[in-house]
Formats: structure tokens, C-alpha cells, sequence
């Protein structure tokens, strides 16, 4: 299988009218257990004349060994990030796709904390549909792009970088209930997580308005 490697053509372009490139992309949408954490990765016109981080891809696609230092250097690489988060209660109580806008507003708002003026940006969002407007982000350009943490060095800098916080959270929420093997399956269908489910049940961790027991096996 050939490996795309991302690239930095649609920022260029979009940076020819936008002051900045904001690309977000989640992780953690699929799975059964934890938060769905989105992460945001700003780019601006110099930043994308920069030399893209050897082995950036999206974060599916790097082996987990070289994930934490992968996402180091794309977060020096880039001119800011930041990783929004939603919990499985609020994932439960106003359901995934809100979730998601959620966690993108929480990011861009920190992304804002750090001096970002995000009103200049275009919001490059991974994916075909924009969650982030309906969950109040209005004021903001958000133009969402199918593959974009695939073929978008600045998506895939966001991917991985909220891969490997959400992975982090998952390996300390394993500590508190070893059980379910997070540290290894980080939340998501595998078989061992299922079989603890039967056995034990579902945590306060755990996406309770989902039908977990039905769920597929996604890895």
C-alpha cells in the first residue's frame, strides 16, 4: 500500500486569502469508552514555507512507538496548538456530533488563550460535514475537507497531536480501572475491552447511551 504523504498545497492556497490556516481534526469519534478529543493546529504564510516534520502523516498511520515524538516535533513545527475535549457524559448527554463541536470551540478557544486571533482564520476541519458551526462557533470560516489529515501536513499535525493526548488520558485512566485494558485498546471496541464489559460492566468512563453490547470490533 502506497503511504500519501500530507502536504501544505491547500494551506498555501487557502493562506492567499486567510491571514491563517486553523486545521482541527478528532480523535476518539468510534470509541466505547473516554472522551472525543479535538485537536487544532494553527499555520500561517511563513509556517508553510517551513520543511514539513519528517514521518507527519495522520495519526492512524503512524506507528504508535513514534506517535509522541512525531506529535512533539509537528507541535514545534506549527504556530500554535491546542486539544479540545468532551467527555463521555457530555457525549452522552447532547450526542457525538455536538460533542465534537464542543471539543473544536474548547480548542479554538485556547488556541485564542495563546493569542491567536481567530477571527483571521479559515478553519480547515477534517471531514465532509461542520460540526463546528452548530455548536457556536458562527464567527467562524470553517471549511471542512474530506482526507484532510491525510493529504493537509496542518490536519495532520492536529490528528496527531490530539492522538497522543487523548492516548496519554487513556493510559492514566487504565491505572484507575485496569479492567478494561485502556491503556492497550484506548477506549475503543476491541475484543478484550468487550470481554470485560460482559464481565464486569460499564464504568462512568464509558459512553452508557450507546449500544455498547452490539458494538463491532473496530481494530
Amino acid at each position: 500500500m502506497t503511504v500519501v504523504e500530507p502536504r501544505l498545497t491547500l494551506e498555501r492556497r487557502l493562506l492567499k486569502e486567510h491571514t491563517l490556516v486553523i486545521a482541527c481534526d478528532e480523535v476518539g469519534r468510534g470509541a466505547l469508552a473516554g472522551p472525543v478529543a479535538v485537536g487544532a493546529a494553527v499555520m500561517d504564510a511563513s509556517g508553510a514555507r517551513r520543511r514539513i516534520p519528517q514521518g507527519l502523516r495522520d495519526s492512524k498511520l503512524v506507528p504508535e512507538p513514534k506517535r509522541a515524538d512525531v506529535a512533539a516535533r509537528a507541535a514545534s513545527w506549527v504556530q500554535a496548538s491546542a486539544v479540545g475535549w468532551s467527555s463521555s457524559a457530555e457525549i452522552d448527554q447532547v450526542g457525538i456530533m455536538r460533542a465534537l463541536g464542543n471539543a473544536a470551540i474548547r480548542a479554538i478557544a485556547d488556541l485564542r488563550g495563546q493569542g491567536v486571533i481567530v477571527e483571521d482564520a479559515i478553519v480547515l476541519l477534517d471531514g465532509n460535514y461542520d460540526y463546528i458551526s452548530p455548536a457556536g462557533g458562527t464567527g467562524l470560516n470553517v471549511r471542512p475537507v474530506i482526507k484532510a489529515d491525510r493529504d493537509c501536513a496542518s490536519a495532520a499535525a492536529a490528528s496527531v497531536i490530539a492522538k497522543v493526548a487523548r492516548d496519554d488520558l487513556m493510559a492514566d485512566l487504565h491505572q484507575e480501572l485496569p479492567a478494561y485494558n485502556w491503556a492497550r485498546n484506548k477506549g475503543y471496541a476491541s475484543p478484550d475491552h468487550r470481554e470485560a464489559i460482559r464481565a464486569f460492566g460499564i464504568s462512568v468512563h464509558h459512553r452508557a447511551s450507546w449500544a455498547i453490547a452490539d458494538a463491532p470490533t473496530l481494530f
